[in-house]
């Protein structure tokens, strides 16, 4: 799944896919036709909302801004899947799992987005910058998986399963800097529950 930076991996909001997509493109020059980047101030206020019900007093030149900047989330949400990520491996007990690091806003908003599958010792570990409330959807996610949310030494404080292509938010129950992606029931199946504690040299850092 993406976090609903999720962000997400992957977030929550059009806003959130908006301020990820504006900062990968500022002062990234638009077609000449417009003459302007995502840097112009019909960007500082930009409104989903306001642009598909109000257009009709919107000025021109934000118009076609915003006209170009939805064309650019398109083709932006088209995209593949992540499949050259870095790597590492982590332990759960007699299990070694290879899972791919998404560290950045633009792989964690995408995460495992239109994997069509994944082995069963591979996964995705979403790392942040800080412990914080992780919120993920499973919006172009294809495959069903379970994350677990986990604290800075590897303990798991609790596990989501998440259905494919839903919109419905999963998030930590307290905040966490990591977030492990498996596929659905690999922590059941293992007897891996809230509290276990995963082993890896990531969280040694």
């Amino acid at each position: 799944m993406g976090q609903l930076s999720k962000p997400s991996p992957r977030l929550l909001t059009e806003s959130a896919q908006l301020k990820t997509a504006r900062r990968s493109l500022q002062n990234t020059s638009l077609p000449l036709c417009c003459g302007f980047s995502f840097a112009h101030p019909c960007f500082e206020t930009m409104n989903f909302s306001a642009f598909l019900i109000s257009s009709s007093s919107i000025p021109r030149q934000c118009f076609v801004a915003w006209a170009l900047a939805l064309l650019a989330l398109d083709g932006w949400a088209q995209q593949g899947p992540q499949l050259n990520l870095p790597r590492t491996q982590l332990q759960a007990g007699m299990h070694v799992l290879d899972v791919q690091l998404a560290q950045t806003p633009e792989q964690r908003q995408i995460g495992l987005m239109w994997r069509k599958e994944m082995p069963q010792h591979e996964g995705m570990l979403f790392v942040f910058e800080q412990p914080a409330t992780q919120c993920f959807w499973m919006r172009n996610t294809l495959i069903p998986l379970s994350a677990a949310f986990v604290a800075d030494d590897g303990t798991i404080v609790n596990i989501a399963d998440m259905k494919p292509l839903s919109d419905a938010s999963h998030c930590s129950e307290k905040p966490v800097r990591y977030v492990l992606e498996m596929n659905i029931g690999w922590f059941a199946k293992r007897q891996v529950k809230a509290g276990y504690k995963l082993g890896g040299a990531i969280f040694k850092r």
